[in-house]
């Protein structure tokens, strides 16, 4: 399963950003050891199951919310059993299609 998702806490930095914040989910993420990714709206993990995905996606949260008393989280998911390596693999099908 992959999942995209975003946080963001309620107590913005003086600039209004969030990348603090964010930094300290991301690096939660990238510890995990599972696949991932993040670009400038998300973040996308790939794992075996729902309980591996969403431990890390709570830590995550639970991370960016520090100092914070409220934190925003989406969540976009693509369940697909039996299957592995897709956070690299769908985006290499579009660009086959692309370069045909």
């Amino acid at each position: 399963m992959i999942v995209a998702f975003s946080v963001s806490p309620s107590a913005a930095e003086e600039d209004g950003g969030v990348s603090e914040a964010v930094a300290r989910a991301v690096k939660v993420v990238r510890e995990s050891g599972l696949p991932n990714s993040t670009n400038a709206m998300f973040t996308n993990l790939e794992g075996d199951s729902w309980d591996e995905v969403m431990d890390v996606v709570k830590r995550a949260v639970e991370a960016a919310g520090e100092g914070s008393s409220r934190v925003g989280l989406v969540l976009k998911a693509d369940i697909r059993p039996g299957y592995e390596g897709q956070l690299t693999a769908k985006v290499e099908r579009v660009e086959k299609h692309l370069s045909e």
